[in-house]
């Protein structure tokens, strides 16, 4: 009840003051039925933005720092997380990316809508990063399609760092939905899946025309904090904002 209220009468009509968004091909989003919709990941706001302009609920698995953040901005961010329903999970451990894959089919299985940023966190710079191979195992395994979604103008809006928006206009377009059943049942095979994500990787790049880095952010972002030993998680991490 409350996703709705904050959805009709709180957040939605203020983001569309603020932002002008304009959508583009949402009529590619399924009315009914389990999907994913997948996303480039440029600001904070894009938690926002999204599921504002849906007609349809949906539900991301967001990293559980969200959910146990201090200060005011903190208890904010996690009063609002747990208010829509999103669900936390701990990125950290090797267990971390089944237990987020588990959370993920948990949603597809009820017939819903699944959000997910394969790049797995924030573009540092606008540009779109390597995606991760965690959206290809929930689609393999539930066999859905998967919606590329691609948002524009929220870097420029809220970059990382920034805490308050500036008022910009936003364009969210959604692509047609992919359908990857041709390769069902091979869910464990690391060659299809990297295949999957890459295809899906370049929907989204087709349609927010970002730079393209064939890199993951996460390793970029340590490099650039100095920790220039951070390696990747071994397969499979799960994709998160």
């Amino acid at each position: 009840m409350f996703y709705y209220v904050l959805k009709y009468v709180v957040l939605g009509p203020l983001l569309r003051v603020l932002f002008r968004p304009r959508i583009e091909g949402l009529e590619n989003v399924p009315a009914s039925g389990a999907a994913i919709v997948a996303g480039n990941h440029l600001s904070f706001a894009d938690h926002f933005l999204m599921p504002a302009i849906l007609k349809r609920r949906i539900t991301f698995l967001a990293k559980s720092e969200y959910f146990t953040g201090s200060g005011l901005k903190g208890r904010l961010t996690a009063a609002f997380f747990h208010s829509v329903g999103q669900i936390p999970v701990d990125r950290t451990g090797k267990d971390a990316g089944q237990a987020a894959i588990r959370e993920g089919l948990g949603v597809l299985r009820r017939g819903e809508l699944l959000g997910i940023y394969p790049e797995g966190t924030r573009s540092h710079d606008g540009r779109l990063y390597k995606g991760k191979v965690g959206v290809a195992v929930m689609a393999l395994r539930a066999g859905v399609p998967i919606v590329p979604c691609a948002m524009i103008g929220t870097f420029e809006a809220q970059p990382p760092g920034r805490v308050l928006p500036r008022i910009h206009p936003v364009v969210i377009r959604f692509g047609k939905p992919l359908d990857f059943s041709r390769y069902a049942g091979m869910e464990n095979e690391k060659a299809i899946l990297r295949a999957v994500t890459d295809e899906l990787m370049y929907a989204i790049l087709a349609l927010s025309e970002q730079e393209y880095v064939d890199r993951y952010a996460a390793e970029v972002k340590a490099e650039l904090a100095g920790d220039t030993t951070a390696r990747q998680p071994r397969f499979p991490r799960m994709p998160l904002s």
